[in-house]
């Protein structure tokens, strides 16, 4: 509900996640409680979601639905989240606005005459906006940080190759960035960041794509405070 009254402020959401409620279902009917069990997530458009289109902002992938949730969004439901939107993008994803020819422009929910950055804009406008309270988006150079600050949010840009981005628009690039492309958390505080990552650095991810070193979430340097 909160998340439609946003989007009609600010044009962020541009599919809903059918299936999300059987999601619940299984939910409940299972026995271990994941670390983000019964949360609802917000998912950039171009992180596959079984059953819908990751179009990049582009119509050339409007007409190619997913066939397989990839490994983050698998890693999640493994822990007891629930994807429930997906979140709007600049064309091509390369841009610090939030608008395509496809969905329209998004709009910053603290201000309507200022963008939410980009290009995780919609995931910024909808978590600032109060329609979710955790959201994955993606970062090359700011993807993830500029629409956190241009929105007041807390976002983390990940090392290299810490999360699966398999499979993803980004593996369908037919150029390589100098700077590696990394999916992460987007939400109104550091803790929710936190435990989104220790979350997502479970033996589910490092089973489903071997490429990832299976380096577990250290809390203690996270506790120290010390950036190392």
């Amino acid at each position: 509900g909160e998340a439609l009254e946003v989007t009609r402020e600010v044009n962020c959401v541009i599919d809903f996640i059918h299936g999300c409620e059987d999601q619940l279902q299984k939910l409940k009917k299972q026995k271990e409680k994941g670390l983000l069990y019964g949360i609802p997530i917000s998912i950039k458009d171009h992180i596959n979601c079984k059953g819908h289109v990751s179009s990049g902002g582009m119509v050339k992938f409007l007409g190619q639905v997913k066939e397989e949730d990839s490994v983050i969004v698998q890693v999640l439901k493994s822990q007891g989240a629930i994807p429930f939107v997906k979140t709007n993008i600049p064309q091509t994803m390369i841009n610090y606005d939030c608008s395509n020819l496809i969905f329209g422009q998004t709009l910053n929910p603290l201000n309507h005459q200022k963008s939410p950055g980009g290009s995780s804009g919609g995931e910024g406008a909808l978590i600032a906006g109060g329609g979710s309270i955790l959201g994955i988006g993606s970062d090359v150079a700011g993807s993830i940080r500029l629409p956190s600050s241009f929105c007041g949010l807390c976002g983390l840009k990940p090392t290299g190759n810490r999360i699966s981005t398999s499979p993803s628009t980004y593996n369908n690039r037919t150029f390589v960035l100098a700077v590696t492309g990394m999916m992460g958390p987007m939400a109104r505080d550091v803790d929710s960041l936190a435990l989104c990552m220790k979350a997502l650095l479970c033996e589910e991810m490092f089973r489903l794509d071997p490429t990832v070193p299976p380096i577990p979430f250290d809390e203690e340097v996270r506790l120290r405070g010390n950036p190392m």
